[in-house]
């Protein structure tokens, strides 16, 4: 028998959890809510992705308390305190996470985070269903990950049509070339490549700077993995990405604003 890797279990008890959800408050009624949201002003996670005058890959910041390969990264984790700074040291948006059994998660974070900042917010998580779609827009989301590993192409299809049906961007996640080409036949307009392999959440850059390559003119590309020093962070800029998701080298400083401005080469 086979033995469920890592996303094989958050999918899991993500399903388990959605059918809670669903119950306390039906679909209809959340996507009353998400067209509610839908109708106020946000700002735009795709123009948000552009590389800046300097030539710095544009930063998507991840407020990210825990993760399944370190466990828990940062245990002050005063996140509205954390994503003004972010946004101080010239974030270009912010990735929320809101898995709460394995990242310590909550999609509470990024409602408050909405009220707080003025860039925009991608929600990260495990999605598979219009249903969490309509919970990132009514929680004040500009965006959703939608990842290629766990969905067919006319899962991608459906679930990104109804996204930007309700005025989010999607960030497309892939972890190989066969990924990157089904998103890319699907329409996707942001692709970002993961060199994080989700079966055991081990890392390989190289990976990244390959799959970066693979994407064309015309679509954002995005780093999502494995940066912690400007010297990747340039690789990764080299290699063609217009933005790099950094998490993990942010939350674990005494200060992520000093270590967000010295990636940037600003410190």
């Amino acid at each position: 028998m086979k033995t469920p890797s890592i996303l094989d279990k958050i999918c899991d008890l993500k399903r388990s959890e959605l059918e809670v959800s669903k119950a306390a408050r039906p679909f209809g009624k959340m996507l009353e809510l998400a067209c509610a949201a839908a109708e106020r002003p946000r700002a735009s996670f795709k123009s948000a992705l552009k590389k800046s005058a300097d030539g710095n890959p544009a930063i998507i910041a991840e407020l990210k308390k825990a993760s399944p390969s370190m466990g828990l990264i940062r245990a002050d984790f005063n996140f509205e305190t954390l994503a003004c700074e972010l946004e101080g040291a010239g974030a270009a948006a912010l990735s929320v996470l809101t898995e709460k059994n394995y990242f310590q998660g909550s999609l509470e974070y990024l409602e408050k985070v909405s009220q707080k900042v003025k860039i925009p917010l991608l929600r990260k998580d495990f999605i598979f269903d219009e249903y969490q779609i309509c919970e990132a827009a009514a929680s004040g989301a500009s965006a959703v990950l939608l990842i290629a590993k766990m969905l067919s192409a006319a899962e991608f299809a459906r679930l990104s049509a109804f996204a930007k049906s309700l005025g989010l961007d999607v960030l497309s996640e892939a972890h190989d070339e066969s990924e990157i080409e089904m998103l890319l036949s699907e329409g996707a307009d942001i692709v970002g490549v993961n060199c994080r392999d989700l079966r055991n959440f081990k890392t390989d850059f190289e990976v990244s700077e390959r799959l970066l390559k693979k994407i064309p003119d015309g679509c954002v590309r995005v780093c999502e993995s494995a940066i912690n020093s400007r010297a990747l962070l340039l690789r990764a800029a080299d290699a063609g990405a217009d933005a790099a998701l950094i998490g993990t080298a942010l939350m674990s400083q005494k200060s992520v604003g000093k270590e967000l401005e010295k990636l940037l080469g600003r410190r």
